[in-house]
């Protein structure tokens, strides 16, 4: 089970951060599979190749929630070479691939925030980090595998409509540590 923090605001956002990962000495073990994933990853390369002089992301901002592996990584930096300003988190507090998430970071294809075993308070402040930039906008799109940046923005819209939905109780530990990231962010 995963910890549980009691008080979500001792994270507070820092849109100043590039990343937050495990450890960055990972890196060197991310950018070997990362090389030898190239290979494995044809499609990737092509889109690269034939796509990647153009830039056609250029000013294009991509916010990721999709499992921090070495084959995320290897999206994360093909949008990258397509001129994308990506920012990232994990989609799954136990998926993480800690050595891709210090590759990513270390070559600043994308703003990182994911690490292996994150608590619920922690993977929710990561999603929100993504998910807004240095300048306070957001993303352009969104590549969600699990649903979660999403529902964090549909429910922050809810609560600008209707803030006394903070007040509601939930039995969902997932939900309570989702509501207690907005109440840090709505105040």
């Amino acid at each position: 089970m995963p910890q549980i923090i009691k008080d979500p605001s001792y994270i507070d956002l820092d849109l100043s951060l590039k990343y937050k990962i495990k450890d960055i000495a990972l890196a060197e073990e991310g950018h070997k599979d990362m090389q030898l994933s190239e290979k494995e990853m044809p499609g990737l390369m092509a889109i690269r190749e034939k796509y990647g002089k153009e830039k056609p992301f250029k000013g294009l901002k991509i916010m990721g929630s999709l499992h921090m592996t070495i084959q995320t990584a290897m999206l994360i930096d093909t949008l990258y070479e397509l001129g994308a300003d990506i920012r990232w988190a994990s989609c799954n507090i136990f998926s993480t691939q800690d050595h891709a998430a210090a590759a990513i970071a270390q070559k600043g294809s994308a703003a990182v925030f994911a690490w292996k075993g994150e608590t619920l308070e922690e993977f929710w402040w990561c999603t929100e980090q993504a998910l807004i930039w240095p300048d306070g906008s957001g993303p352009d799109l969104i590549v969600d595998d699990g649903g979660d940046a999403t529902l964090y923005i549909h429910q922050g819209v809810k609560l600008e409509k209707d803030p006394s939905l903070l007040d509601h109780e939930t039995n969902s530990l997932d939900e309570k540590c989702l509501m207690d990231r907005l109440r840090v962010s709505f105040q």
